[in-house]
């Protein structure tokens, strides 16, 4: 591959998942995708009303791209808001639950899409946030923390899955 097929860029990976999400689909296929659509719909059109772009949709996991940290993390709470609000019609064993990374990293982008340790980090933050929260890393604190009003835990520093360094990571209160 010629480098002159990508570029190298700074930018904000957002990566969502949902929690649970063989067993919501071993209970009940039809009801499982029917809300996996609607709550992925709902954060698609957040993150472009946010100034975001969604990369990738595969499964239960939604890939998406912002310029602005600030915009990534304000975006963040409004899906969890949402959806928050959207589960309290499900019976308890029917809602959907998101886990978010973000992180602020260089990627490489081609043909639209991102690829990278920037996006990587994201998607392992996701995996280490609580059901409904989000986690992270210090790139993406250090550029919100005297501009967004939220309060956050600081997880110490842990090396991230399939990572070879340690990173700063933080569960926000968002």
């Amino acid at each position: 591959m010629h480098t002159d097929d990508f570029k190298r860029k700074l930018t904000v990976a957002f990566s969502a998942d949902a929690v649970g999400y063989s067993r919501l689909m071993g209970d009940d296929e039809t009801a499982t995708v029917k809300t996996l659509e609607e709550y992925k719909q709902v954060m698609s059109d957040l993150i472009l009303g946010h100034g975001g772009r969604v990369v990738d949709s595969t499964g239960d996991n939604l890939l998406g791209e912002f310029a602005s940290v600030v915009d990534a993390v304000k975006c963040a709470v409004a899906v969890q808001n949402a959806l928050r609000e959207r589960n309290d019609g499900l019976c308890e064993q029917r809602r959907m639950l998101f886990r978010i990374g973000i992180n602020l990293g260089d990627v490489i982008e081609k043909e639209g899409r991102i690829y990278g340790d920037g996006v990587n980090i994201a998607a392992r933050l996701e995996s280490l946030a609580d059901p409904g929260g989000i986690c992270v890393s210090k790139t993406v604190i250090d550029q919100i923390e005297t501009k967004l009003p939220f309060s956050y835990e600081y997880l110490g520093k842990k090396r991230v899955k399939k990572h070879r360094k340690n990173h700063s990571l933080l569960q926000g209160a968002f």
